[in-house]
């Protein structure tokens, strides 16, 4: 059985799809459909619906205040990638690299196997070295997957 917040994950991802990238919630409803308080919502908001994994999440507070998710969407893989090479320019944390890792998942520049193996390889158990190098290093690595991907897509 799935996590809460994993079906909460699931339940937005779906309405976005049906709406065709952007979605406009109220957090207290979504809450009441999962029975749970809304802190939870905000919870899943932050972690599954990042920049790195290809969101925009705004709020609009007081009478009747909203959520709007917005799918970023890429019209160029070229423009994705660069994007992300720029962002690991100062490294990279490891839930920031897993985000930008489920994310070339997603739009398809990565297998679910390479998405595993990077994962394991870039994990802070495989990378044991202090921080503020670990992250450093990790997103060197990232860079230089990037740069493969890039020329991967220029061969056709």
């Amino acid at each position: 059985m799935s996590t809460l917040a994993s079906r909460i994950e699931y339940y937005l991802q779906d309405l976005i799809k049906r709406k065709q990238g952007r979605l406009r919630i109220q957090r207290s409803k979504i809450a009441a459909r999962f029975d749970c308080v809304p802190s939870q919502i905000s919870y899943v908001l932050q972690t599954r619906f990042s920049p790195e994994r290809g969101y925009i999440v705004e709020s609009q507070r007081g009478g009747g205040g909203y959520i709007e998710i917005i799918k970023i969407e890429d019209e160029m893989p070229r423009e994705l990638l660069s994007s992300i090479y720029r962002a690991l320019d100062g490294g990279a944390s490891q839930q920031q690299a897993f985000d930008l890792l489920h994310r070339l998942k997603e739009e398809n520049l990565l297998t679910p196997r390479e998405e595993r193996m990077l994962k394991s390889i870039i994990h802070r158990e495989t990378l044991k070295i202090p921080l503020p190098y670990r992250d450093m290093v990790r997103g060197r690595i990232l860079r230089v997957v990037i740069e493969n991907i890039s020329r991967a897509l220029e061969e056709g």
